[in-house]
């Protein structure tokens, strides 16, 4: 199965779009991640600003990643859109997330958002965290 990524857009945290070189951010979503998101946050109440993605410490392997819905961008968050979606990553996320592509999964066992990063050495028995 195919799967297309949506081009992002980079701005600041204060969400000022400059003539500078837009940087490469350091995670993709692919169209059926962001669409998926963007189902999910239809259903909240109030809608959310923006998706945070990032890496916290903990699990069997020492790191895992983690989502989770925002109502605006913290002061140190790089702000990236796909699409109409927002996505925030802040600075430390961003060093362990380069390069990663997150894309929704559905298979008849179950379904969910799957990280590939190419930057993990290792993973734990349960795929639910990793190390670098």
């Amino acid at each position: 199965m195919a799967t297309a990524t949506v081009t992002p857009e980079v701005v600041t945290a204060a969400e000022v779009v400059t003539s500078a070189p837009k940087a490469q951010p350091p995670v993709t979503l692919t169209a059926a991640a962001t669409a998926k998101v963007r189902e999910i946050m239809a259903t909240q109440d109030p809608v959310p600003a923006g998706l945070r993605i990032g890496v916290v410490g903990g699990g069997c392997s020492g790191f895992q990643y983690s989502m989770s819905f925002e109502n605006q961008s913290g002061m140190m968050d790089k702000v990236y859109r796909f699409d109409d979606l927002k996505v925030f990553v802040d600075a430390t996320s961003a060093m362990y997330l380069n390069n990663c592509v997150v894309d929704y999964v559905e298979t008849l066992e179950a379904a969910g958002f799957k990280f590939e990063n190419a930057a993990v050495k290792s993973t734990c028995g349960c795929g639910s965290s990793f190390s670098v």
